[in-house]
């Protein structure tokens, strides 16, 4: 990043209530997610992530994507209380360059049952696992990023799809009804072979 850059962020609302997307002008991990639910897991791999959990007591979980990230905090705070001094700390944090992601650490830490690249098709997919994972991309994903979520693919077993819920789609009241609803609906009509589609348990 070049010195003196500006860099700009705003807030949007996403459809769960306690999570906030905050959007910059920078890529913050460009064609990847990351999700750190707990203080433990962010201070493997998220600098970024873990200052957030460190300098905010309310902060409930951190997701990274893109040019964006979402923040899940505590029930009991007002969200308007919030924003104006998480802006100015994430603000401040990238135009000092601070570091969002050490990939190595991460891969590391998720190289048991990774989420990144966790809809990427593998050579030892079936043609069934293959259909899945390009709808899920192409379909489900633009509409869940804008929304400050993604959805990851876990399994499939007996005709059931297992779907990760990261972001805002994690917790989120309207996460159900998108998943039975929407998804659900959209995968068993392009593949045959789906006959349910479940979120991953938490």
């Amino acid at each position: 990043m070049t010195q003196n850059s500006i860099v700009s962020i705003y807030s949007e609302a996403t459809p769960n209530p306690d999570t906030m997307k905050f959007v910059l002008n920078r890529l913050l991990f460009a064609h990847q997610s990351a999700d750190f639910p707990t203080e433990e897991e962010a201070a493997i791999a998220s600098p970024l992530a873990a200052a957030l959990f460190h300098n905010f007591s309310y902060v409930n979980g951190v997701f990274i994507m893109n040019n964006f990230l979402t923040i899940t905090k505590k029930t009991d705070q007002e969200w308007f209380e919030l924003i104006p001094d998480l802006r100015e700390f994430i603000r401040n944090y990238i135009a000092d360059g601070g570091e969002v992601i050490d990939e190595s650490l991460l891969q590391e830490k998720l190289s048991a049952n990774s989420s990144v690249g966790a809809n990427a098709i593998h050579e030892n997919d079936d043609e069934v696992v293959r259909k899945i994972k390009e709808i899920i991309a192409k379909y489900v994903q633009p509409a869940v990023e804008m929304d400050g979520g993604t959805i990851v693919y876990r399994d499939f077993t007996n005709g059931i799809v297992t779907l990760g819920m990261q972001g805002s789609c994690s917790g989120c009241p309207s996460s159900t009804v998108t998943l039975k609803s929407g998804i659900e609906g959209l995968l068993k009509r392009m593949v045959p072979e789906v006959s349910s589609v479940e979120a991953e348990a938490m």
